[in-house]
């Protein structure tokens, strides 16, 4: 990358655009926390992919194939005005990677149809200035895309090199809110890529996260002193992110259990391509259930339902979700018997998670 880096310049009526949809989801999310801390019978966040196939394969990556064709629309919109039925608050379209799906843009409206925040995260690889526009368009609130090092290596093409332009039309023209999540631990060859990755994103007008990689054997590892000094320094250049009043990533960097009260299965859902609710993408096959059968009772066990991957878990979007209920409903209930599905393979012993 050039030394003389760009910084986008937005135009006035982007600017005034981004500022109101900003203020717009800023009430929504206002409103969905007070729904939550008013009851507990409803998911605030589900995940959900609309398209397993990915452009890249990044060899820690274990949610992706080469072959899958897209879930038609008429299916997503039935799975959306299912989830929006039960009084979801908030929609991340996930994948694979989902820009490849053609009717992404659809699939965003009619989330937004039915007042659900919409959020996406991508690789960012498929972005142009027009596709910034269409997604502008049809409504999209919230776009993450992680970035794994500075140039690409054998791990991830992930890296700034490639997606630098990409962030600078972002800057230009996107009136949507981005967060780039940089990542550390095992695996990262260069930690002070993650904090030269976030403070391009700040430079760009981003809010910056970062993220905590599993060793080889998908187990929690400390950090290295000067790896938590750049995470600390990252996790306060995203003053403005919700993570920061989490601590169980602290606990991450240093390899600490984090006691808390998973809520995955109900306040939390991942739907696969297929359908099938999971508790996350690290967990697939529990409970492993159609989403037209997923009754209320059954997300009400969850609920009450204590989770065994839950001490040594990484995926933050859970556990900021649980935020809104540590404090209330003890778990009693031991899980169901995990069902056997295709999305719930056996991971490698060489996986490499990121948290």
């Amino acid at each position: 990358m050039s030394e003389a880096k760009k910084i986008g310049r937005a135009g006035a009526e982007v600017l005034r655009e981004r500022a109101r949809r900003f203020r717009r989801t800023r009430f929504e999310e206002l409103k969905m926390i007070g729904k939550a801390l008013a009851s507990t019978k409803h998911p605030i966040l589900v995940h959900i992919i609309p398209m397993r196939r990915c452009n890249l394969d990044c060899g820690y990556c274990n949610e992706y194939d080469d072959v899958s064709k897209p879930v038609p629309l008429e299916e997503m919109r039935e799975r959306l005005s299912i989830l929006a039925g039960m009084g979801t608050s908030i929609i991340t379209i996930s994948g694979g990677e989902p820009l490849m799906h053609p009717e992404l843009e659809e699939i965003i409206r009619h989330i937004r149809k039915h007042k659900m925040i919409a959020g996406m995260i991508t690789n960012g690889f498929l972005l142009s200035k027009e596709r910034i526009h269409t997604l502008n368009e049809a409504g999209l609130q919230h776009l993450q895309i992680s970035i794994d090092n500075v140039t690409p290596d054998e791990v991830s093409k992930k890296s700034l090199k490639t997606l630098d332009s990409r962030l600078e039309w972002l800057s230009e023209f996107a009136v949507f809110q981005v967060n780039i999540n940089s990542v550390l631990g095992s695996g990262v060859k260069n930690p002070e890529d993650a904090l030269t990755i976030a403070h391009r994103a700040v430079e760009l007008g981003f809010t910056s996260t970062v993220g905590i990689i599993h060793d080889h054997k998908g187990q929690l590892k400390a950090l290295e002193p000067r790896q938590i000094a750049i995470f600390e320094e990252i996790m306060n250049l995203g003053k403005r992110s919700f993570s920061r009043f989490n601590d169980f990533q602290h606990n991450v960097a240093r390899a600490k259990e984090h006691t808390w009260r998973c809520r995955s299965g109900s306040r939390y859902l991942y739907i696969c391509e297929d359908g099938l609710v999971h508790w996350c993408s690290q967990q697939r096959g529990y409970p492993g259930i159609p989403l037209r059968e997923y009754t209320d009772d059954m997300r009400h066990r969850e609920y009450e339902t204590k989770k065994f991957c839950a001490p040594r878990c990484t995926v933050s979007c859970v556990q900021q979700v649980a935020m809104l209920d540590n404090w209330r409903d003890p778990q009693n209930l031991k899980p169901m018997p995990k069902k056997r599905t295709p999305q719930a393979p056996a991971a490698p012993p060489e996986l490499v998670q990121l948290g």
